[in-house]
């Protein structure tokens, strides 16, 4: 199976390089649930991009048999996670079997290809551990994605990394770059070091992406447990310690594929800044740049509406617009039984839910909230969505609090299933898209820049890879954060003041008393967006930033 026969095309000579692009998640299309949020609708829109660009790279990931997990509803009509069998006909078995090391017995591991003209994007093999060769604990690695158990997630490191570098030498495929997007591939690195013997030749062929903007985000583990676990192949803890001149009894993913790489980056110039001074007191790490994440435009877009933008087809593209909307409400009333209308202000907060990203901010100020959804004369709609991740209790807990909440309100919705279909439907229909997070823990965040394309106005803070798109009051609506010295009790309740005062001051006089200054936002929303945060500018920049380079 040579390069030709996977890709089915000759890649284009400006990016001729082939690389292997590692990553634990990838979200290509809905049909394929592998994903559980914005690190995967990234890898996604990058594998999509690589391929209209026709560029020479192939993705690495993992075969989740239950996937990240299915959202959906109990009796009381909160969300609960379920696991369903995921089964795929359209991913192609390459029949090649092989062996994995883990703690001390052998895996097998079968590949599969999603191919190019599947879904529209570059060749993505991925690795599974459930076939009847292995006992069931082998058979669970690839179960599911992110798995509570430690030696569990131990162990998808070991397949994804060491595993998807012998699939490459099943394949006599030599890469020319390995790609880490994110430490979870690290150990990839102890396996080529059996090759090569040598750190420096790592180095020549190793990049790597990180995507947590603070310390305790960046996962890790004890060397005893890790060298138990077979995660450094043939290497022993002292070896380890010494090729990357490591101490202590923790081995830190991000640390040592900083090490491993000849360059890394941050996903926006925010977050290049804070990973520069996050890891700069660490010997021998590689020069961290910055290459901001973005997104496919062909994916994600709504053609009509495109169309009527490029137009200046104001009466046009709102016509459209309440049609997007007028999807998503029919989805709104199939699971909360609500009927919105189209011709009101909607606000949407959807993405990845984790208690940092605040859900729940424009709730803190209880009585302000209920005479902002008690207002008449500018009516409001606002609807959440988001999967948080399924053993984190206390992100669980906001989420179905805010469905308690906002049970009697006509007005507030909570959706489930969030992934890529809904998501599309939310960035869509959305007047609003808001955004606030605490400050400076949002690597970068790339919602915002899909919901901009299809017609919606940024509320945000000026975090992640805001800041480099923003014009507050032209193309976006800016929440003023509050002081960093202040507590967080203190913040939430300054932030949450801020926000409440753009969104009566502002953002509702503009949308209902001033149209034609509204759709001039959209209209320079997408200006910024476009082409500065669309996946194919990204993609040609890792090849000239990081690939090319090192």
């Amino acid at each position: 199976m040579t390069i030709t026969d996977i890709t089915g095309y000759t890649p284009n000579t400006s990016y001729s390089k082939l690389v292997a692009y590692f990553s634990m998640e990838f979200a290509i299309d809905q049909s394929l649930k592998i994903y559980s949020g914005g690190l995967g609708f990234l890898s996604g829109s990058h594998l999509r991009s690589a391929y209209e660009l026709k560029q020479n790279l192939i993705g690495i990931g993992m075969l989740w048999k239950y996937g990240y997990y299915d959202q959906v509803r109990d009796k009381t009509n909160n969300m609960e996670p379920i696991f369903i069998q995921k089964d795929y006909s359209f991913l192609e078995d390459t029949g090649i079997v092989f062996s994995v090391p883990v703690h001390n017995g052998l895996v097998k591991v079968k590949a599969f290809l999603l191919r190019p003209e599947t879904f529209g994007s570059a060749p993505l093999f991925l690795l599974s551990t459930d076939l009847e060769e292995n006992d069931y604990v082998s058979r669970s690695i690839t179960h599911r994605l992110y798995d509570p158990n430690e030696t569990t997630r131990i162990a998808q490191s070991i397949i994804l990394g060491i595993g998807g570098g012998l699939l490459l030498e099943q394949l006599n495929i030599t890469p020319d770059i390995y790609h880490m997007n994110e430490g979870h591939a690290v150990p990839l690195n102890f396996y080529l070091y059996s090759k090569f013997k040598n750190l420096d030749e790592i180095k020549k062929r190793m990049v790597f992406t990180t995507h947590t903007p603070e310390l305790a985000g960046n996962e890790e583990h004890d060397f005893a447990l890790l060298k138990e676990m077979s995660f450094f192949y043939h290497l022993q803890e002292h070896e380890v310690k010494f090729i990357l001149g490591l101490d202590g009894d923790k081995f830190n993913y991000t640390l040592a594929a900083l090490k491993f790489s000849g360059k890394a980056n941050g996903v926006s110039k925010l977050h290049g800044e804070v990973a520069r001074k996050m890891w700069g007191g660490y010997s021998n790490i590689c020069e961290i740049i910055s290459i901001t994440n973005a997104q496919n435009r062909n994916y994600w877009k709504d053609s009509a509406f495109d169309e009527l933008i490029k137009a200046n087809d104001e009466e046009g593209a709102d016509v459209r617009k309440k049609e997007m909307k007028s999807l998503l409400f029919k989805e709104v009333a199939n699971q909360t039984g609500k009927i919105f209308r189209e011709d009101l202000i909607t606000i949407v907060w959807a993405r990845r839910f984790a208690a940092y990203k605040r859900a729940d901010l424009i709730m803190y100020h209880w009585e302000r909230f209920l005479q902002f959804l008690r207002e008449t004369d500018m009516p409001v709609q606002i609807i959440w969505a988001g999967k948080p991740y399924p053993e984190d209790v206390d992100a669980n807990k906001m989420f179905n609090q805010i469905i308690d909440k906002t049970r009697s309100f006509a007005n507030c919705a909570v959706l489930t299933g969030y992934e890529l279909g809904l998501s599309a439907l939310l960035k869509k229909g959305a007047d609003v898209w808001l955004n606030n997070p605490k400050m400076y823990r949002e690597a970068s965040g790339t919602s915002g820049m899909t919901a901009v394309m299809n017609g919606a106005v940024n509320l945000s803070l000026p975090d992640g890879w805001v800041p480099e798109f923003a014009v507050d009051g032209e193309n976006c609506f800016i929440i003023q954060p509050a002081a960093d010295e202040l507590s967080q009790a203190e913040r939430d309740a300054q932030e949450n003041s801020n926000l409440m005062d753009i969104l009566e001051d502002d953002v509702l006089p503009i949308y209902y008393q001033n149209p034609a200054k509204w759709f001039s936002m959209i209209q320079k929303g997408i200006e910024g967006v476009l082409p500065k945060f669309e996946s194919s500018r990204m993609a040609i920049e890792y090849y000239e930033k990081m690939y090319n380079s090192i």
